[in-house]
This record gives C-alpha cells, structure tokens and sequence, in this order.
C-alpha cells in the first residue's frame, strides 16, 4: 500500500482505539505522546491497546493541548493514514470544551450564568433533564441563570450531557494567610523547588485569574506532590484546608510543613479522630470526615467546610476521596481547590467527578522521564508465576466464585518463594505488601518481623516507620494501610503478595513506595507473587496496566526459573 509506512508504531482505527506495537524503536516517544490524551485499555507483551474517550481529550483540552496538535501527533507515529472520522471526532469532542462557559452574575450574586453562543444548543439545554432542575431563568437564550449553590451539581450534569463548562466563576478570597517557602529547612538543608515542581505549581495559580484555581496535578510517588502543594499555597496565601487519606500521613504533612515553610506549630491544626482542632492551615483526614452515627446518619464533621473561610483546599490522593465527600465538594466550587494523585484511575468510575468537582488535569509527567533524570528511582518489575499444590488446586476447582480470589492470593507456596526473595535481597530495605491480614500474619511470624495494619496504633505505626527509616529494622509487614502517603525513603523492595482484585490504583501506590530517589543510585525492585493459572493470574494482568502506561516493562518469570 502507498499509504503504508512499515516504521511507524501505532495504528489508529475507526472505533477510536490507537494499537501501538512495543518493538519499535519510536515506541517509548509515541506512548508519551499517547498518553496525553488517549487512555490505556490493555497491554500484552507486544501490542498496547488505546482509547480515545470525551474525558480523556477534556482533560488534554484543560491542559492546552488544541485538536491539531493531537491528530499531528497521531501523523506523526501513525503507519497509516489517519482515519477521517477519528480525526472529526477528536475536532468535535475537543471542540465542546469551551463552548459552554460559567461566569459569575455582575447584578446579583447569589446567581452565576452560563454562556453560550449556539442558540440550539442553548435551546436544547433549556429542556435537558439533567440541567432543567437547576435552571432558574435565561436571558434571550444565549445566558442561562443558575443559583451559585448549585455550581458543582450544574458542572456535573453538564459533563454527563457532554458538555462540559469552562469555569470562569472565580473564587472566593479566603481569608489571609502569611506563609512563604524556606530556602533552607528548618532540618538545615538547601531547599529550592524542582523545574517541573514550579511549573506546576505555575500552571495551577495561572497568575491567579480565573483560568487557574482548580484542577489536578498527577504526579508520581516520591516526586513531591506535598511539596508541589506547599508551592501553591505560598502562592495564594489563603487559609488552606488540606485532606488526606489517614492520620499518619496527616502528620507527615504537618512534618512537611514546619520543615519547608515559614509557618508554625501554632498555625497548624489537626482534625481526626484523636484531634479536633482549627487552625489558619488544617489537615484532616478521610475517615474523620465521612464518620457518621449510624448507616444513614449525617455526617457530623461537614461542617469544617462551611464554618471556616477558606481560601484553598487540597485533596492528597483524590484518587481515593470517598464519594460523600464528593456530594460535599459539589457545594465548595467557590474555593480554590486542587488534587494531587499518582493516577487519575478510580476503581469506582468517578473520573468524570474528579474533573467537574476538583478539576480537569493540569499538570503531569510520565513516570520514566523523572525516572531519566533522577528525581524517582530506576524500578524493575518483574511477576512471578507460582503454582499450587494438588491439595489447594482441588480447593480452588471446587470453591464458589467468590471464594476463589481469596484462595488463590493466600496459595501458601508463595511463603517459600517470599523466603528466597527476602534472602537474596538480605542487605536491603523490603516491605511485603498483601490484602489478607490472615497471610500477611504468617508472614511477620515467619520473618519476625513487625506487622503493621489498620488495627496498628497511629504512635506504633509512626514507631515502626521511622525504626525502618533509622535502618533498625529492614523488614516490614504492611497491609493495604502501607499503599499511599508513607514516606519511607530508603525502601528499595517491595514484593506484592496479595492485592485487591484487578486494581490500577493500588499497583500505583505499592510501586510509588520504593520509587524515593536511593543515595546510591541504586535499583528498586518491585515483584509480584501471583498463582498460576488462577484468577490471581487474571486480575494481575489488569494491575499491570498501570506499570505498562508509565513505560516499565513488566518481566515474567516462572518460579523454577527463578
């Protein structure tokens, strides 16, 4: 064919997915480009499979990204020609992005408008089920009235219809809060930000108009998220809410805090379950939040969201928030809000939340190019196949569905298996990672070592962590509690026993945990003990994308050739 050209790595097809073969010398450049506005569906060893979604090209449209510098990079990395309807779908869908617009109400400001110029569209969302509720009036149907409460809910519905709305309503001022960043920490050490932390710090403040103010940025774990947030914040200089996902991590952000800006210990207040108390900057967490007396009792700590004036909040790992606080953050559009996250993956589905109640993506950096220039460490990971004896086969063939995973995850030959790895990787610094409290038992029993899970004390987990980060101890026992804002510097292996199901999110986590830059440059190692042949096996497959998406290649290794 004339159309063909046998160097390029990607195929673009009519149903909107994009192959791209992993062989080709331009493979590692046409994925960063992929990943900008496409999303990840599957990845065997030789073809990836890509889909381009309505999120995915608003969230490179909130980014910058324009539809002809999409379609040029598809021409570029593509074998053959772009298919025309591929090309019209990705100008029509990036082309909705901006035609609605939610501005604030000049003459009475308990209204906001939304603007726009088609008056058939205007027309046809004048009777839309989804918005019609929350439609208070027009004006020559060109400006719908909304009441300015309703915000959240109007951007949610809208993103459904398929429209999503640029909101240029701006924010509330919040009340003062003098902060700057340090030079030096109080710890004694030089302290400036990294390039890509300042610009994304930059690009979320967008100079403080309206086009910033709200949004995601999607770092990896280990590269600063905390400190891209510290940067925002003496940027805006607002009192500041900052939710997180536990009370260990609660305190790692108030470590951060006072060893990398100018506030106190007076201006930092805790509310959790052991604290309640406000202050110019709060830290919360999760669980305290979404406590409640009773199933269906209200939620008796909300009100920290409408008492207090602030002028910024921050949602560390908003791949986690819980979905009540969700319906909470549909009432806050009027503060600055901004996300921080490893992965926009949800395994709820609630991505399109995120974008209309948090914010589209602002910033992100592939994985492997931090990797390149040193910010993160260099992982290899690698899957270990093991199998089952005849006794646990036989229980997993005759076990009901739902008790299979359970069977698999625990199959007991992964304890020899964990005793060989931890042998060779005697001199480093490992956790074991697992879902079953039962198997991960065993495991602290066997290695005797400390076992660290939701029932662990906050002081005795804080104990553990920093014996591990001192080099007293250097193996631990974690459960899923271990999967997201620990700071453990100096781990440089992790071998994953158990997960929860097919789950992107937590594969994100447990990698993000070894990845700290390591003093000697050294690998991390990430290893996956997964029952052959079993839905272990299955669901493992479904955890790779993630790895595969950041551009790691995952090797497997049957456990005799190990």
């Amino acid at each position: 064919m004339s159309n063909r050209r046998n160097d390029k790595p990607v195929i673009v097809q009519s149903d909107r997915t994009i192959l791209l073969e992993t062989d080709s010398a331009a493979y590692e450049d046409a994925r960063d480009c992929l990943l900008r506005f496409a999303e990840l569906v599957k990845s065997p060893e030789h073809i990836h499979t890509y889909r381009i979604t309505p999120l995915s090209l608003w969230n490179a449209a909130a980014a910058g990204l324009k539809s002809t510098d999409i379609i040029a990079g598809l021409e570029r990395f593509s074998r053959y020609e772009i298919p025309q309807n591929i090309q019209a779908d990705i100008r029509d869908i990036l082309g909705r992005w901006g035609r609605i617009r939610l501005r604030r109400d000049e003459e009475d400001p308990t209204r906001l408008v939304l603007e726009c110029d088609d008056p058939l569209l205007v027309a046809e969302l004048l009777r839309h089920r989804l918005l019609s509720p929350y439609l208070i009036g027009h004006e020559n149907r060109r400006r719908l009235f909304i009441k300015a409460s309703d915000r959240g809910n109007v951007k949610a519905a809208l993103i459904r219809i398929g429209f999503p709305a640029e909101d240029l309503a701006g924010y509330v001022s919040g009340a003062p809060l003098d902060i700057a960043l340090r030079s030096v920490t109080r710890s004694g050490k030089t302290f400036q930000l990294r390039r890509y932390q300042q610009e994304a710090a930059d690009t979320f403040h967008a100079h403080g108009t309206e086009q910033g103010g709200s949004g995601v940025i999607v770092l990896p774990c280990g590269a600063g998220k905390t400190v891209v947030a510290l940067a925002v914040m003496a940027r805006t200089r607002v009192k500041t809410l900052v939710l997180t996902t536990n009370t260990v991590a609660l305190r790692q952000w108030r470590d951060e805090l006072l060893d990398k800006t100018t506030l106190s210990p007076d201006d930092i207040g805790e509310y959790s379950g052991e604290e309640k108390t406000v202050k110019p900057v709060t830290i919360a967490s999760y669980q305290i939040l979404v406590y409640r007396k009773g199933k269906k009792g209200p939620f008796i700590h909300f009100d920290i969201f409408d008492r207090e004036d602030w002028g910024l909040i921050i949602y560390d790992e908003v791949h986690l928030l819980p979905a009540p606080v969700f319906r909470a953050t549909a009432s806050l559009q009027a503060r600055r809000r901004l996300g921080l996250t490893a992965t926009l993956v949800r395994e709820d589905g609630h991505e399109e939340d995120v974008f209309s109640l948090i914010g589209p993506k602002k910033y992100d950096v592939p994985w492997k190019i931090l990797e390149k220039q040193g910010w993160i460490a260099t992982a290899v990971c690698t899957e270990i196949r093991v199998n089952m004896s005849s006794e646990e086969r036989y229980r997993y063939a005759v076990a009901p569905p739902r008790d299979k995973y359970a069977i698999a995850a625990m199959n007991p030959a992964k304890y020899t298996f964990c005793r060989k790895l931890v042998a060779k990787h005697a001199q480093d610094n490992v956790l074991i990672i697992g879902q079953y409290l039962e198997q991960l038992d065993v495991l602290a029993r066997m290695f005797n070592a400390p076992l660290i899970t939701g029932k662990t004390p906050v002081r005795e987990r804080e104990r553990l962590y920093q014996e591990f980060r001192d080099g007293k101890v250097k193996l631990l026992v974690v459960s899923k509690v271990a999967n997201f804002a620990i700071d453990l510097p100096d781990a440089n292996v992790a071998i994953q026993v158990s997960g929860t199901f097919g789950s992107r999110q937590e594969e994100a986590q447990r990698l993000g945990r070894i990845l700290r830059p390591k003093q000697d440059g050294s690998q991390a190692h990430f290893y996956s003990l997964v029952s052959r042949d079993t839905c272990d096996q299955d669901f493992s497959v479904k955890r790779q994308l993630f790895l595969v998406e950041q551009g790691y290649r995952y090797e497997i290794i049957d456990e005799d050739a190990f």
